[in-house]
């Protein structure tokens, strides 16, 4: 059964045996079905599989739940077979993502048997206790290019009447795209009663203050926190409707993101290394492939913006996560 609606334990902040906090992080989207994170780049294989090594610097990060996203049908396989090798720490989400559609319209089957598909996928995974939320789904109109208006609106609209029948929190996309992606989501509404994050918010703080006042929480990663307007906009979502994510192996922080200033005072727990592919050994992190380690950087900034400190952050992040997803965790009383 289910672990998401029966929780196993619930786990108090770590400390150190000086008391000292240790932070402690759940990355709410992660794609670790990327080949990149087993070596191959562009379909060419550079570096020996170091997946595990992702995980264990997650690990020594105090990164203790990743819920890995489904793009489409085969990558929220791909993550559903992670998370069934990586019980407790590994979850998963299962949809089409909006510049992914096409395959509706492109697959052998019809549409209609493609989301008969998606649908039984993500209640078998619910069930068993790897799919915790629905999605990525939702619209994109900054990349008509990999899918067209109409197509994305279609089956954007087929895939909220799913994620009613499978009732989980729904993990969101939004670019460019607000005046309809509410609308779609307005007309859903009463169905969707458990609410979900729209993930990697670049949005403005008129549309943020919009989806918080409906009930959604808001994902923040690094390129959440690239320009002024950015930073202004995350200091003003209520931490009782932040999440954290690192969206790897994309969205990593940037020395030239306007939110890297309050990184100054900075410093990992455990120095890693990194290197370039090319020159990849054990334990090293590679230049320009986000991990989940990082995390602990998005909450560092994020309390920055707000003036908060970052055990702040990190707790209220935690908690909203384990309210929404489960993830085997108790939630805690406010």
């Amino acid at each position: 059964m289910s672990t998401n609606n029966a929780p196993e334990s619930s786990q108090p902040p770590a400390a150190a045996a000086n008391g000292v906090y240790k932070p402690r992080y759940i990355d709410i989207g992660i794609n670790l079905t990327d080949p990149v994170y087993t070596g191959k780049y562009h379909g060419t294989q550079r570096h020996p599989n170091d997946l595990s090594g992702v995980l264990q610097r997650a690990k020594e990060a105090g990164c203790q739940k990743l819920i890995v996203t489904g793009s489409d049908l085969a990558e929220s396989r791909k993550a559903i077979e992670l998370a069934k090798a990586h019980p407790s720490m590994i979850f998963t989400t299962v949809g089409v993502h909006p510049c992914s559609c096409q395959q509706f319209t492109k697959t052998p089957t019809s549409g209609s048997v493609f989301l008969a598909q998606l649908k039984a996928l993500a209640l078998a995974a619910k069930e068993s206790g790897q799919c915790v939320a629905f999605g990525e789904i939702g619209l994109d109109y900054d990349r008509l290019e990999l899918c067209p208006k109409d197509i994305q609106l279609e089956y954007f609209a087929k895939q909220l009447a799913i994620a009613v029948e499978v009732d989980l929190p729904l993990f969101l996309h939004s670019r460019a795209a607000h005046e309809d992606f509410i609308r779609l989501l307005k007309e859903r509404e009463h169905g969707l009663q458990k609410r979900g994050v729209v993930h990697s918010f670049t949005g403005t703080k008129t549309e943020m203050l919009e989806l918080v006042e409906m009930g959604w929480d808001i994902g923040v990663n690094g390129c959440s926190l690239k320009t002024e307007m950015n930073c202004l906009v995350v200091k003003d979502i209520p931490l009782e409707r932040l999440q954290l994510e690192t969206d790897g192996p994309w969205c990593e922080m940037r020395a030239s993101h306007a939110g890297t200033v309050h990184l100054e005072s900075y410093k990992e727990e455990k120095e890693v290394k990194w290197v370039k592919k090319e020159k990849w050994v054990e334990g090293a992190a590679i230049k320009g492939r986000n991990e989940p380690f990082t995390i602990g950087k998005v909450a560092w900034v994020v309390a920055g913006i707000k003036g908060v400190d970052t055990k702040v952050v990190a707790e209220a992040a935690w908690r909203n996560s384990v309210r929404m997803f489960g993830l085997g965790e108790m939630a805690e009383e406010p």
